[in-house]
C-alpha cells in the first residue's frame, strides 16, 4: 500500500486528483486495485456538553454532544474515559465506518442514540487490541475545532493506492521514495529526495566491530553503530504513516527501521549491540542448524540459507527474520545497524520453505539498489540522532564485491518506432525520458541512455526501454493500422503435423478424442509401465492423486471408461494423443486408443461389431497404412505387464518396437477391453516422403483359398511366404476369416485369404494367373504341411 502524503514529502501533488491518478498510473503498467481515501463521510469533532450515567446500565453514559449543529445531540457511549468538556470524534448517522458498518439513529436500553463516538480502531486507525479496547474513545486536543474533520485533526486525512503488482516489477512500487519515481513521471514532476545529515562522534565502528563475509550470497554489507538510545514513543508522524500503509507502531528504535523500509525499500536489521559482541560473521547456514526467531519460533536451517552469527552462534536468518537472542529491547542502549544486499533467489527460496514471508523478505527477494543501500543506512542514523537521541559513531564496516557497472542502452529511434508500430518522434522520445527521469545523451541520431539503479526490471536492451516509452506515452495514443508484412501458406511442422493428421484420422475411424490430466497418482502410474520408466514425482503437488507425471497414457484412458460404465455408456472408443516422460525430463508423444463393447464405424451403422483383438488390431493397422509404412511394421506376441498373457504383442517398426496392443488384464478389469499405445516419436523417425502409385489401368483378379494350419502357425508367417510366391503378380493380401470348429480337427485352424493380382502395364489372362495361384499353394502346403479347406 502506498499513502500519498508520504508521497507528498517527495513529489508535488498539488491539484492532483487521487482518483485520476490512480487511472493514469494504471494506464502506464502499474495497476492500481483501490484507492482508499481515509475520509470517512458524516465524521466530525463533537464536544462532550453534559454527561451522565444511563438509568438502566452499569457502564453506559448518556451524553449531549456539540456538533456546530444549531442544536446537540444525544448519544449513548459506553466508552470509559467519555466525560464533560471532551473533545471527541462524533461518527453521526449516515457515516459508514470500516466493515460496512453503518450508524444509524436507534436506542439502546430504551434511551434514543444519535451516533457514535469513535475510538481509533473504530475507524481502521489502530488494531483492535485489549489495550486499544480499553483505553476507549480518542481524546482529541483541546484546539480541535467543532465541526470539523477529526481525521485532518489527527493528521489521518490521507488516501492510500493499493496495488496489483505484476511477479516481474522490480521493487519500487515496494517502497514510497521509488512509486514517487512512478508519479512524477506520470505527473510530469521532479522527485525530490529527503535530506539526509546527522553528526558523528570521532570514536570509530571498527574499533567496536570486526567485519568477515564467507558466503557469495551477501556481495554488500554495510554496518554502523549508534550509542545510548533511548527507547520511546515514535514521534506522531512515524507512527501515523506505519498506521497508514497497515503497519503497527512498536517503539521509536524499531518504528525507524520500518519507516526507512518503506520509505527506500531497503530492509534493516538494528541489533542490540551488547547481545551481539563485537564480531559479525555471514555465512551459509550449516544444515539442521537452529535459531530462535524474534517470533519466539525455533526454525531449523539447511546449507542453502544465510545467517548472520556472532562469530559462533546464529543471530539473524538473512533478509528474512532476526533472532530473539539480539532482540532490541527496552533496556537496549547501543545498536549495530545491519544495511545488506542478499541473494534474492535465496533468500526467497528460505522464505518459501520456513513459511516466513516478512516484509523483508519480500523486497530482499525482488532485488534491492545498492545505492538505496547506503542512503537507507544513513537516513536510519539521521533519525535515530533526531528521535533516538542516539550517538553515531563515525565511519562503517563495509562489504563489497558488487558489480555497480552502469546499465547501458544505445538505440536509434526508429527501432523504438518499429517495435511498437508507432511514430513517435526524437522530441517526444526525449520528453518521455526526461519524465522517466532516465538520463541519456543524444546525437548522430541516437539515443545513449543510462538506465537508473533503482530500476532492476529493466535490463539494458531496447526491448524494455521501448515498453517504458511506449507506457508513457500512452497505448491508447496508437494509431489503427492495418499489418503489412508478407503472408505464406501456414503449415503444421514437427510431431504436430502427425499428431493432426493421426487425431483427423482416428475421429475418421468413429472413435472419440479425450484429453486427461498429464499428472497422476502412485496407483494408477504403476499400471501399463510396460517398459519399467522411471516417472517425474513432483516435489510440492497439489494433491496426492496429481503428484506423479504419468508415463503411460492408458490408465487415464482406464478411468475415462470406467467413468462412462458407470453412467450405463458400454460402448467407449475413445483415444488420446499426449506427451509422456520420463525421470530425466525426456519427453514423448504417444497414441493410446481403448476399446470396449460395440463399434460402430459410422453414424448408419446401427449395432456395429463386437470389439475384439483383432478390430483394435485392423485399426492400428489402418493408421500406419495411412502414414505410408505399409510392409514395414509387425505384430510380435509377447507378455506385456498388465495385458492379457495370452492375447497382448508388441507392434515392431523396422524391427524396432513402437508400442503394445493386447486386451486388459482380467485381474485389473473383468470387461473385454482393448488397448493400444504407439510412440509417435517412433513412428515419424522412419517417415520418408510418401509415394503415390496411379490406379492400374487394368482389371484385376481376386481369388480366394484357405489354409488348414497348426494352431501354432501365426498368419505373418502365411502372408510372408503368399507375398513370396507371388511375385510381383501378387498386389494385395486380405485375410478375411479365421475359423475353428466343425469340419477342422483339434489344435488346427482354418486362415482365409483374398488374394489380388494385378499388372500395371497390361490386362492378365485366367493362365497365368491361375499358374501364380497354384504355385502359391503348393510353396504354402509343402512349407508348413498344411491343406487347403474345401469345405
Amino acid at each position: 500500500m502506498i499513502s500519498l502524503n508520504w508521497c507528498k514529502d517527495y513529489v508535488n501533488l498539488d491539484g492532483v486528483d487521487p482518483q485520476q491518478l490512480a487511472v493514469d498510473i494504471t494506464k502506464f503498467g502499474v495497476n492500481v486495485e483501490k484507492v482508499i481515501d481515509h475520509n470517512i463521510a458524516n465524521l466530525v469533532v463533537g464536544k462532550v456538553i453534559d454527561c451522565i450515567d444511563h438509568p438502566n446500565s452499569d457502564h453506559l453514559h448518556i451524553c449531549q454532544v456539540d456538533v456546530g449543529a444549531a442544536d446537540t445531540i444525544q448519544i449513548v457511549c459506553g466508552a470509559p474515559n467519555v466525560r464533560k468538556d471532551l473533545k471527541v470524534i462524533v461518527a453521526l448517522p449516515g457515516a459508514i465506518l470500516p466493515g460496512d458498518f453503518e450508524i444509524k439513529k436507534g436506542k439502546i436500553r430504551d434511551v434514543e442514540s444519535n451516533g457514535m463516538l469513535c475510538a481509533l480502531f473504530e475507524l481502521g486507525l489502530e488494531e483492535k487490541t485489549e489495550e486499544n479496547y480499553n483505553k476507549g474513545i480518542c481524546e482529541l486536543p483541546e484546539s480541535a475545532k467543532v465541526g470539523d474533520n477529526p481525521l485532518s485533526v489527527l493528521g489521518y486525512d490521507d488516501t492510500i493506492l493499493e496495488l496489483d503488482i505484476h511477479k516481474h516489477r522490480n521493487n519500487d512500487c515496494f517502497y514510497h521514495l521509488g512509486f514517487s519515481y512512478i508519479i512524477g513521471a506520470v505527473l510530469n514532476r521532479r522527485v525530490k529526495e529527503p535530506a539526509i545529515s546527522y553528526s558523528e562522534i570521532t570514536d570509530n565502528v571498527n574499533n567496536y566491530i570486526k567485519l568477515d563475509v564467507k558466503t557469495s550470497k551477501c556481495p554488500y554489507y554495510i554496518g554502523k553503530m549508534a550509542r545510548n538510545v533511548v527507547i520511546k514513543e515514535s514521534p506522531d508522524f512515524i507512527k501515523k504513516r506505519l498506521i497508514s500503509v497497515g503497519m503497527r507502531p512498536i517503539n521509536n528504535v524499531v518504528d525507524i527501521s520500518n519507516y526507512v523500509m518503506l520509505e527506500y525499500g531497503q530492509p534493516m536489521h538494528f541489533f542490540d549491540y551488547d547481545k551481539l559482541g563485537n564480531t559479525v560473521l555471514v555465512r551459509d547456514a550449516l544444515d539442521t542448524e537452529e535459531v530462535v526467531t524474534l517470533d519466539g519460533k525455533e526454525r531449523v536451517l539447511n546449507k542453502n540459507d544465510i545467517v548472520i552469527t556472532d562469530g559462533d552462534n546464529p543471530v539473524c536468518i538473512a533478509g528474512v527474520m532476526g533472532g530473539l537472542n539480539t532482540e532490541v529491547d527496552e533496556n537496549t542502549k547501543n545498536i549495530f545497524i545491519e544495511s545488506a544486499i542478499f541473494d534474492a533467489v535465496s533468500i526467497r527460496n528460505t522464505a518459501n520453505k520456513l513459511d516466513l514471508k516478512s516484509e523483508a523478505s519480500l523486497r530482499y527477494g525482488k532485488g534491492l539498489n545498492y545505492e538505496y543501500t547506503k542512503k537507507a543506512i544513513d537516513r536510519a542514523c539521521s533519525l535515530l540522532e533526531e528521535y533516538a537521541d542516539a550517538t553515531i559513531l563515525s565511519d562503517q564496516v563495509i562489504h563489497d564485491t558488487l558489480d555497480k557497472k552502469e546499465k547501458v542502452v544505445t538505440f536509434k529511434p526508429t527501432e523504438i518506432n518499429e517495435m511498437l508500430g508507432i511514430n513517435i518522434s526524437e522530441k517526444d522520445m526525449a520528453h518521455e525520458l526526461d519524465r522517466l527521469d532516465f538520463k541519456y545523451e543524444y546525437s548522430n541520431e541516437t539515443f545513449k541512455v543510462v538506465i537508473p539503479n533503482r530500476r532492476l526490471d529493466i535490463e539494458p536492451n531496447v526491448n524494455d526501454i521501448a515498453e517504458e516509452i511506449g507506457c508513457l506515452y500512452g497505448y491508447h495514443n496508437l494509431q489503427n493500422t492495418l499489418p503489412i508484412a508478407p503472408t505464406k501458406k501456414g503449415e503444421y511442422v514437427g510431431n504436430v503435423k502427425y499428431r493432426k493428421m493421426l487425431s483427423s484420422r482416428l475421429r475418421s475411424l468413429g472413435l472419440n478424442e479425450v484429453k486427461t490430466y498429464t499428472l497422476t497418482n502412485k496407483e494408477n502410474q504403476a499400471l501399463f509401465n510396460y517398459d519399467d520408466i522411471k516417472p517425474v514425482i513432483l516435489p510440492n503437488p497439489f494433491s496426492s492423486d496429481k503428484s506423479i507425471i504419468r508415463t503411460s497414457i492408458l490408465p487415464s484412458l482406464l478411468g475415462v471408461y470406467e467413468y462412462n460404465k458407470t453412467r450405463k455408456v458400454d460402448n467407449v472408443n475413445i483415444y488420446e494423443i499426449s506427451n509422456t516422460y520420463d525421470s530425466e525430463y525426456n519427453e514423448t508423444t504417444k497414441i493410446a486408443i481403448l476399446m470396449s463393447g460395440n463399434y460402430v464405424a459410422s453414424n448408419w451403422q446401427n449395432n456395429g461389431m463386437k470389439v475384439d483383438f483383432y478390430l483394435i488390431k485392423g485399426i492400428v493397422c489402418n493408421i500406419l497404412d495411412y502414414m505410408g509404412l505399409k510392409n514395414r511394421y509387425t505384430f510380435e506376441k509377447a507378455e506385456v505387464k498388465d495385458l492379457h498373457p495370452g492375447v497382448s504383442a508388441r507392434i515392431l517398426l523396422d524391427r524396432e518396437e513402437i508400442g503394445v496392443i493386447g486386451k486388459v488384464n482380467p485381474r485389473i478389469n473383468k470387461n473385454d477391453l482393448f488397448v493400444c499405445e504407439l510412440s509417435l516419436n517412433g513412428l515419424i523417425k522412419p517417415i520418408k516422403n510418401i509415394k503415390f502409385k496411379e490406379v492400374s489401368k487394368y482389371p484385376s483378379i481376386k481369388k480366394d483359398v484357405a489354409f488348414i494350419v497348426e494352431q501354432s502357425v501365426t498368419a505373418e508367417s502365411l502372408i510372408e511366404e503368399i507375398r513370396r510366391s507371388g511375385g510381383r503378380l501378387l498386389t494385395n493380401i486380405d485375410i478375411f476369416d479365421v475359423y475353428t470348429g466343425e469340419n477342422v480337427n483339434a489344435g488346427y485352424k482354418s486362415i482365409a485369404f483374398n488374394l489380388t493380382f494385378n499388372d500395371e502395364t497390361r490386362t492378365l489372362s485366367d493362365e497365368e494367373v491361375t499358374n501364380v495361384f497354384e504355385n502359391i499353394i503348393n510353396k504354402v502346403t509343402t512349407k508348413f504341411n498344411c491343406e487347403i479347406r474345401d469345405k
